[in-house]
Order: C-alpha cells, then structure tokens, then sequence
C-alpha cells in the first residue's frame, strides 16, 4: 500500500501544472480577451503566406491601436503549409517558441492565438488594456526565422 502512495503521488508531480513549462494561456501580456458581443474600434485583416524565395509573412505586418480599443483581428491563411497567430509579448512568445519547438504538433484555439490550415480563416477579438509593443507570430517551427512575425504597437 506504501509503494502504491509513493507511486500514485510521484506521478502526480510529474503529471502537476497545466501544460509545458512557459505555455499557458490564463494571462496574457498583450491585453485581454475582447468580447464578441461589444463593438469593434477597428477590423484588421491579416494574411499569412509563403513567398518565392522560401520566406513567411504576415500582412500587415506592423498595426497601431490605441490604448482601451477592441480590435478584430480576421486571420486568413492564404499559404501551403498551416500557420498560426499568435498575440503576446515577444518575451512570452520567446517562451511559447521554445515549447513549440519541443512539440511541433501543438495546436492552438485560444482568445491570442489560432492555428490555421491552409486556406483557413478565423477570427480574435481582442481588447488592447497596455501601452507598448506587443508581438504577433507563426511559432510552428522555423516560421518564425523564415520572418514569420510582426508587432502590435499601442498608443
């Protein structure tokens, strides 16, 4: 009965925390979560794609907002090979890089981030609580070094 406690209780340290180290999406550097039901300041679509010479981009892939708006952001995956946005502060998305890179499979359906198959759409909504520079970026890996990154800037 011992070896079975110590046993069931050393598996539950191994099992503890949600998720991998530096991946969690209960806080969120860049803001919070908008609500859907209240209006937009503004609409911002973004594409994603590959281009000719091996690169990754989003478009745009600099947006400014003030500080206090809900913005729509519209993703549209407009490449070969599935992308993904996602909205942090570029210290978080570092992190979130790292973990990404251990488990390349990760999907994300989250209120900062969305993973996209080719030719797929979805939406964020998202309010912009601080002023800064905030990143948004495709962590699946080697996007991100083929330039697959961009900034939110809040006035």
């Amino acid at each position: 009965m011992a070896a079975f406690a110590v046993l069931a209780l050393s598996g539950g340290l191994a099992l503890a925390g949600p998720g991998a180290p530096g991946h969690s999406h209960k806080t969120f550097g860049a803001g919070e979560p908008g609500d859907p039901k209240k209006p937009v300041a503004k609409t911002i679509e973004v594409s994603m794609h590959e281009t000719d010479d091996a690169k990754m981009k989003f478009a745009p892939d600099r947006i400014e907002v003030k500080r206090g708006q809900q913005v729509r952001f519209v993703l549209k995956n407009q490449g070969k090979a599935d992308h993904e946005f996602m909205l942090d502060t570029i210290e978080h998305n570092a992190k979130h890089k790292i973990a990404m890179e251990k488990n390349p499979d990760m999907e994300h359906d989250d209120p900062n981030g969305k993973r996209l198959a080719p030719e797929g759409s979805n939406e964020i909504v998202w309010r912009f609580t601080k002023a800064g520079t905030f990143e948004f970026a495709c962590l699946i890996p080697g996007h991100y070094e083929s330039g697959m990154h961009g900034v939110v800037v809040v006035k």
